[in-house]
């Protein structure tokens, strides 16, 4: 069920969900809690989210949208499922001894999400609900600078690593590494770091799954950013830890270009030569489109 609204901000406060958001929020929780089929909504989407919880199942649409017109309300819904899914979560955390602040950490990505809404739309809501059902299934942690997700290495990259000798190929187990907005350089230390947590924290936690190997599938990993970023940059010596995953003979991933503009500028909306030019990474994002180029979601492992 949902907490009452004192409680509710509290939760809210917890979720690292910005003050300006929370008060709407807590105002618009009436109509969930007020209307029977709302509510109903809510406790059949909450028992989708949590059912065999800690299973890998992947990011799913567990979480669903409100039928009807767009209302704020309904910009919220997918905020008070999580809300009403804390217990779960939590009880499967302390179950496996994960410690409180990687737990407070980890679900805090909530709070990243409504402050993407905001940025994205500029209104308060909760974007992209399918990717924090890894956070309220057991399957991703945030440890230092990173996020580790429990999955299974792909195709393309399980032939690499296999064509690398390594004992392990597609569907093995792996962690798929990602990097989250609103935590500051990403640094070669705070990476080293994120990396260590994770060899000792699944160990401890999830003892009976063997992760040998990291992935990513990130824009950051496209080795063109190299052409346009200083060989020090933090964006180079992330992509200088990974094996590259090669597409397969003949083929080539389609390209992804507003993968980058998103992440780099927040928006989609606003014309290429109406951007800010800031930064080094802002001028080779637009420079390298701006030339005819185009973007592509770069693959990668590491041995952990």
């Amino acid at each position: 069920m949902l907490p009452d609204t004192d409680e509710l901000a509290e939760v809210l406060l917890d979720l690292a969900v910005a003050h300006q958001d929370i008060e709407e929020a807590v105002r618009l929780s009436r109509h969930v809690t007020n209307d029977r089929e709302t509510l109903r909504r809510l406790e059949s989407a909450v028992t989708d989210l949590v059912q065999d919880m800690g299973r890998i199942r992947g990011a799913t649409d567990a979480v669903p949208t409100l039928p009807g017109p767009s209302t704020a309300a309904a910009r919220f819904f997918p905020l008070y499922v999580f809300v009403a899914a804390l217990p779960h979560i939590r009880a499967h955390h302390r179950e496996r001894g994960i410690p409180d602040e990687v737990s407070r950490r980890t679900l805090a990505d909530v709070g990243r999400c409504v402050a993407w809404h905001r940025r994205w739309h500029g209104t308060g809501g909760l974007l992209s609900p399918e990717w924090l059902t890894l956070h309220f299934h057991g399957e991703l942690y945030q440890l230092g600078r990173l996020q580790f997700q429990r999955s299974r290495i792909g195709k393309r990259t399980g032939s690499s690593i296999t064509a690398a000798g390594l004992p392990h190929g597609p569907g093995d187990p792996g962690l798929a590494v990602h990097i989250p907005d609103f935590m500051g350089p990403l640094t070669p230390q705070a990476v080293e770091r994120s990396l260590a947590l994770a060899r000792t924290f699944f160990a401890r936690h999830y003892p009976d799954e063997t992760y040998s190997v990291a992935t990513c599938a990130s824009w950051l990993l496209d080795p063109q950013l190299k052409r346009h970023l200083p060989a020090d940059s933090n964006i180079v010596r992330f992509q200088e830890r990974f094996h590259a995953s090669r597409p397969a003979p003949g083929t080539s991933g389609a390209p992804d270009d507003m993968e980058a503009v998103r992440f780099v500028f927040g928006t989609t909306d606003i014309p290429l030569d109406r951007l800010p030019r800031r930064t080094v990474l802002e001028r080779a994002v637009l420079d390298h489109l701006q030339e005819g180029g185009h973007w592509y979601v770069g693959r990668g492992w590491l041995e952990l």
